[in-house]
């Protein structure tokens, strides 16, 4: 149920975004240097690792994870088996224009999802504000220039961020769905665990069909290195976090809406970095994003 946000839930909920807007660009980064989901793989083998230390209750015999283990093996599958693995495949042949395009679509797969799935309604100040955040982020990335998204091509990349998209619409509304031990969803860690124990089989056996299909080259060296690190412990974990803990609070419809300060977060993030200078559209952007937040959060 959409509840009233308040700045600790908007905090949760905007620091998500802030970190996968890096995963986008690192991603983009290194996509010369490792095959996309042996790529995923890696991510989530060094989360697995630092999360260890903090959860390794959870892999013991007698877990209360293992008599649940269809749903967690499903929010695995959905929200560390395939939705980073698709973002970085869909990075390969698409442009980073076009993967934000398709991926600001999230709220509309939110409520879509939610009414058909979770018997969610779809109100007016839904819709209102699905409208006004996909619009928030056309701005940005028409670059307030109509005409560039009227010049977008649809390539296979695009359809695999539909599919990114959608898994990751599934995963949030299952977040809310609270069928689980206490002990293990109220421990961050072990319930971030919970899900990463079945998403790394996963992402290892995608990985191992990518090496099957397609042998590639690892290029190792310090660029990937420092690469790894920054994608298993900010996205992964801390993100992740966050993410669940704002979807808790706020409900899946209302989170779905920061989705799209992606973007935004993007264009700061190539503003500290790669010297690109804001301009007036990223305001208005910004405005209209937020606009969409609260139309949609409000009573």
């Amino acid at each position: 149920m959409t509840q009233r946000l308040s700045p600790a839930t908007v905090g949760m909920l905007a620091a998500a975004p802030l970190l996968w807007a890096g995963n986008a660009v690192v991603g983009r980064l290194v996509h010369t240097l490792v095959p996309p989901l042996t790529l995923n793989f890696i991510r989530w083998a060094l989360a697995f690792a630092i999360l260890l230390p903090l959860a390794h209750g959870v892999l013991r015999p007698g877990s209360p994870v293992w008599p649940h283990w269809r749903r967690f093996a499903l929010l695995g599958l959905l929200g560390v088996g395939c939705y980073n693995a698709l973002q970085y495949l869909a990075l390969q042949t698409s442009t980073p224009l076009n993967v934000t395009l398709v991926g600001a679509g999230l709220p509309v797969w939110m409520l879509a999802i939610g009414a058909l799935f979770f018997g969610a309604p779809v109100t007016r100040r839904h819709v209102l504000g699905a409208v006004l955040s996909i619009a928030g982020v056309a701005v940005v990335l028409s670059r307030g220039e109509w005409g560039q998204l009227a010049a977008l091509r649809l390539v296979p990349g695009d359809l695999y961020m539909v599919l990114a998209t959608m898994c990751w619409a599934f995963y949030s509304w299952l977040l809310s769905r609270t069928s689980e031990p206490a002990s293990v969803r109220g421990h961050w860690a072990a319930f971030l665990m919970a899900q990463m124990v079945f998403g790394l089989a996963w992402s290892g056996a995608f990985a191992g069909a990518e090496w099957a299909v397609a042998p590639r080259h690892v290029e190792w060296g310090w660029p990937l290195a420092a690469a790894l690190a920054f994608i298993a412990v900010g996205p992964a974990v801390l993100a992740y976090r966050c993410w669940g803990v704002g979807v808790q609070r706020a409900g899946p419809a209302v989170a779905g809406f920061f989705i799209n300060l992606t973007p935004l977060f993007a264009a700061v993030l190539s503003a500290a970095f790669l010297g690109e200078v804001p301009h007036l559209y990223h305001a208005v952007a910004f405005a209209l994003i937020v606009g969409g937040i609260v139309a949609s959060s409000r009573r």
